[in-house]
């Protein structure tokens, strides 16, 4: 027993030891010192085998980038609203079912990616993340938005394609005047619903500029040009 212990524990610190000084590919945890390096920037762990994330992390105060795609991510720690100077955080192809509320204390995100998770809904505290410009979440099993969405009105892009979409707030449009892409494909919205909704005519004359500017700087466009954004 003795032995077993002495090799598992020689194990750990090998992965520590490599971790530390490669960023090896297939880590099956993040070792509870990483909260030692509070001066880091950026962490950059995408496919691995991560199952949850030490709570701890909430002690890297300086971290602006987190990106931890592909992993087996189920929850992610309340301690993550800590993170005060996170900008961008991609979470996608992993397990989430659910994202916590002190997500809302994350006021300087510009990118959140959940995209590929299991996440049935977004929590209410998501409108308070006041510099959100763009919030990924395809392919998930959402049903509806949180009203506070209406408040992101640094929003740009949001894309909920593949998802059980049937509703979302009335005065999305309206309220989210930054909003340039909203792309709902693969949900049981309805076109007819979508371009009945107030600020509609707002919202396409913000969509025509954004292509049109697109066109004069020569950018390629896609193959379904100025896309509606939900099926017909």
């Amino acid at each position: 027993m003795g032995s077993s212990e002495s090799k598992a524990a020689d194990s750990k610190a090998n992965r520590i030891a490599r971790w530390r000084s490669t960023g090896i590919v297939a880590l099956l945890e993040i070792p509870m010192e990483i909260s030692k390096l509070v001066n880091m920037q950026r962490l950059i762990l995408a496919s691995n085998h991560i199952e949850q994330l030490p709570s701890t992390m909430g002690n890297l105060q300086s971290l602006k980038a987190m990106i931890l795609d592909g992993n087996r991510i189920t929850s992610l720690p309340d301690e993550l609203g800590e993170l005060v100077k996170l900008e961008k955080l991609s979470i996608s192809g992993n397990m989430l079912m659910s994202l916590p509320n002190t997500i809302g204390s994350l006021r300087n995100l510009s990118l959140l990616n959940v995209s590929n998770n299991k996440l049935k809904c977004l929590p209410e505290s998501i409108g308070i993340c006041s510099s959100l410009e763009e919030l990924q979440a395809n392919d998930n099993l959402i049903e509806e938005l949180p009203a506070s969405v209406c408040n992101l009105v640094q929003l740009k892009s949001l894309s909920l394609n593949n998802n059980k979409v049937n509703q979302i707030p009335p005065n999305i449009l309206k309220d989210c005047k930054a909003l340039q892409n909203f792309s709902l494909h693969d949900n049981p919205i309805s076109m007819s619903q979508f371009q009945q909704m107030d600020g509609f005519k707002e919202f396409e004359a913000r969509r025509k500029k954004k292509f049109d500017k697109q066109l004069d700087s020569n950018v390629m466009i896609g193959s379904k040009g100025l896309d509606e954004g939900v099926d017909l």
